[in-house]
């Protein structure tokens, strides 16, 4: 089973949530609805502003668990890479 690691944000340079699924379309919809984790309800994180896919989950936590010991910067630098304008992904992937 394939896996996805992503990126939400509530604002273009705002709080970031980094994350880890099999189904990016489903773990986004429960953030966007508030039943993805208590850190994205508290902050209002639901902007997806980034995402990679992986050809396997054991892959893709290994990769989530890298980008989550980066600096703030690095992980800045890596959205604007693909997405300078922060745009909500949501659209492209539903």
């Amino acid at each position: 089973m394939g896996g996805w690691v992503y990126i939400l944000a509530n604002k273009r340079n705002g709080t970031l949530y980094t994350g880890v699924t099999t189904s990016l379309t489903r773990r986004t919809f429960q953030h966007r609805t508030g039943l993805g984790s208590a850190f994205t309800r508290k902050y209002a994180v639901s902007r997806l502003v980034w995402c990679e896919p992986h050809d396997n989950i054991a892959s893709a936590i290994t990769r989530e668990k890298s980008i989550k010991r980066w600096q703030r910067q690095w992980k800045i630098d890596l959205i604007e890479a693909t997405n300078p304008d922060w745009r909500d992904l949501w659209e492209h992937i539903v």
